[in-house]
């Protein structure tokens, strides 16, 4: 970056009315991270503290986006971002201890420097995937919307991070619903050794936001006043007239991207240039020369910080380092959930299973009035499979929301309703398209309270499964992607009263949960379902068939081939429906295999690395004395899913299962 494309009035300061007093808090909220980040150079060159990014250079935009909002707004910094700590008033030896890792800190020495969030100052720290954060501020600016609290939120972002598609759609997501979101990108030159030049083609990262008719503003971001100036009025109109703003500071990072990078990959005049733009010591000259800041303030300021900077370091390096056992460390997976359990009534209609989810969600909308639904076309049109038909007339478009084609942003969003004290559900139109979604479902929505104690109180709605002629974009049944992550549950029921009570407690669960719906079920399972809004408990398989010579264990799709194919054979088995994967009814399924001595899985996934592998080590491992003949796995082939039906047919393991079954009960 040329620093001579900054305006040529650069350190030309204009007051604008503020008083000394604003001024000087200014300058003591710059001065302050200033302070800390040369302690934490040294320490990191003494080894005390693991790694360091260096906002050198940069407070200016902290500090003056932290010093227009209100206490009560979210800001979402990113690391570069200390400023926004400090100017928060968080206790420094807090800081200290996040970053070494010890109990005081924000994340139970889970996550390092700035990975955290915290509810009690309203900061929610990024993830190293960068992208998902402005979608998170989208869902809590959606949030502010919906309790029409005139508040706004800010996100931070570098001009590298604007390369990422998930910062696309949530421009896009935030343009097309008017979130007051301010987005706040520092242009610092570099995205870690990358120039500029290799990141984007446009003259000014603002541009981009002609594209999605989002007002933008470029500002000079190491001029303290130019910056908290033109911020406070943006925020307070936002506050007036609800839209997102798109703001790019041109600065530059005076350090390397972490300490260990270095910066010989920046050409010494560009260091001169812009040192000689230093936002603090240019602060400093102008406060001396307009007589507001005595040598002698100066001086006792500085002594002030340095004093409490050594003595909350003195805190922080005397706690010890952090201790945990196996079982902190499970429990903090998930928010602790106390389930409730709602009766059933007596009285019932038959239900298709698709009609079961519909009243499901329909019924937990009116049990949960902060609960939010968003997916593609499933206001006015219902949903593709029409489940949600006529929920706008029953409850708004402020709650029953038609996204653009955007998974990420969208699943990101939830996580900031969540934030923000909102329930949701996100249809995924076919399962197949959470691919799109995978990074903040896996890295956000699982993780963050394990993190830092913030639950993601959000359903993810998975219409999957094959046998419909979909082909293989929209038939796969993935469940076993998200077994693997911990932090979600997982559950996939194949009958319509299961559907519609286990939604109602996904629902209820404040943690992440991703709901299988198999599409081949929807309009062919029909059920007696009681009409009231009733639950059941996530992690009990239901025992559909009671016997002694074999366990079938099995769930979706795989029940009811399992169930037709004992219609046509004489046999005694115990027939268990899994219902729920995450949390998995691991008693049921061993005492049942240690009672009849064999024991089948049958799965619609392929094979190799699906649920069925678990299981069947698991009974291995508990129940190795008892059992009279190998575990068997039946699942569908080793091939993407055809579309041909007889192909289809021949991929999935329905027909195979009764043969496996067979030869189990004859070893």
């Amino acid at each position: 970056m040329n620093p001579d494309t900054i305006s040529s009035h650069h350190f030309k300061y204009n007051r604008d009315g503020i008083e000394d007093s604003t001024l000087l808090t200014l300058y003591r909220l710059m001065l302050k991270p200033r302070m800390i980040e040369e302690k934490m150079l040294i320490l990191l060159r003494q080894g005390k503290v693991s790694k360091w990014f260096s906002g050198i250079g940069q407070e200016a935009i902290s500090v003056g986006v932290t010093a227009v909002l209100d206490k009560e707004e979210y800001i979402l910094p990113m690391h570069r971002n200390l400023a926004v700590f400090t100017g928060r008033d968080i206790p420094l030896h807090r800081l200290f201890s996040q970053w070494q890792g010890k109990a005081n800190g924000f994340t139970k020495g889970r996550d390092r420097s700035f990975h955290f969030g915290t509810q009690e100052y309203k900061i929610v720290g990024m993830i190293s995937h960068l992208g998902p954060q402005f979608g998170v501020a989208d869902g809590i600016a959606l949030g502010n919307l919906l309790k029409k609290n005139n508040q706004v939120c800010a996100v931070f972002t570098g001009e590298g991070g604007t390369s990422e598609g998930d910062i696309h759609e949530a421009l896009n997501v935030a343009s097309v619903w008017s979130l007051p979101v301010l987005f706040c990108v520092e242009n610092n030159g570099y995205g870690l050794s990358t120039p500029t030049s290799e990141q984007y083609k446009c003259e000014h990262l603002a541009d981009r936001a002609k594209g999605y008719g989002m007002e933008s503003h470029i500002l000079d971001g190491n001029n303290i006043l130019e910056v908290y100036s033109n911020l406070k009025r943006i925020t307070e109109s936002m506050r007036e007239n609800p839209r997102p703003v798109f703001v790019e500071f041109k600065t530059f990072r005076m350090r390397g991207h972490e300490e260990a990078s270095g910066t010989k990959y920046v050409p010494q005049e560009l260091m001169d240039a812009w040192a000689a733009k230093d936002p603090l010591e240019n602060f400093t000259e102008f406060l001396r020369n307009e007589g507001i800041l005595s040598e002698k303030d100066e001086v006792k300021m500085k002594e002030e910080i340095l004093h409490e900077i050594n003595e909350n370091l003195d805190i922080a390096f005397a706690e010890e380092k952090i201790k945990s056992s196996e079982s902190e460390e499970l429990k903090d997976i998930y928010q602790e959930f106390v389930y409730q359990k709602v009766n059933e009534n007596s009285e019932t209609k038959e239900l298709r299973f698709v009609d079961a989810v519909s009243e499901g969600l329909k019924q937990s909308m009116e049990q949960h009035e902060n609960l939010v639904l968003m997916g593609q076309d499933i206001a006015e049109y219902g949903g593709v499979f029409k489940i949600t038909d006529g929920f706008v007339d029953a409850f708004g478009k402020e709650r029953v929301r038609n996204t653009p084609i955007c998974e990420s942003a969208i699943v990101s969003a939830a996580m900031g309703l969540s934030i923000n004290g909102f329930k949701s559900v996100v249809e995924m139109q076919f399962a197949d398209f959470v691919t799109s979604g995978f990074n903040p479902i896996i890295n956000y929505l699982a993780k963050s309270h394990y993190r830092w104690a913030q639950n993601s109180d959000v359903v993810i709605r998975m219409p999957c499964g094959a046998g419909v002629g979909a082909g293989p974009f929209h038939s796969q049944t993935n469940e076993a992607w998200f077994t693997h992550t911990p932090g979600l549950k997982v559950v996939y029921p194949a009958f319509p009263a299961d559907a519609k009570g286990l939604l109602a407690t996904s629902i209820e669960d404040p943690n992440p949960v991703m709901f299988f719906e198999h599409k081949a079920l929807y309009r062919s399972i029909r059920q007696e379902v009681p009409t009231n809004y009733f639950t059941i408990p996530l992690g009990k398989a239901s025992i559909l068939r009671e016997g002694i010579d074999v366990s079938i264990i099995t769930y979706g799709a795989g029940v009811h081939w399992a169930l037709e194919t004992l219609s046509k054979l004489n046999i005694s088995a115990d027939l268990i429906d899994l219902r729920t994967l995450i949390p998995l009814d691991v008693e049921t399924i061993l005492s049942s295999v240690k009672k009849t001595g064999k024991a089948i899985i049958l799965q619609e996934d392929s094979m190799f690395g699906g649920i069925a592998s678990d299981i069947s080590a698991l009974i291995t491992e508990n129940c190795f004395e008892h059992l009279d003949a190998p575990v068997r796995r039946v699942a569908s082939l080793e091939t993407p899913i055809p579309f041909a039906s007889n192909l289809e047919n021949q991929y999935l393991p329905k027909e195979r299962f009764k043969g496996i079954l067979q030869e189990l009960l004859d070893y």
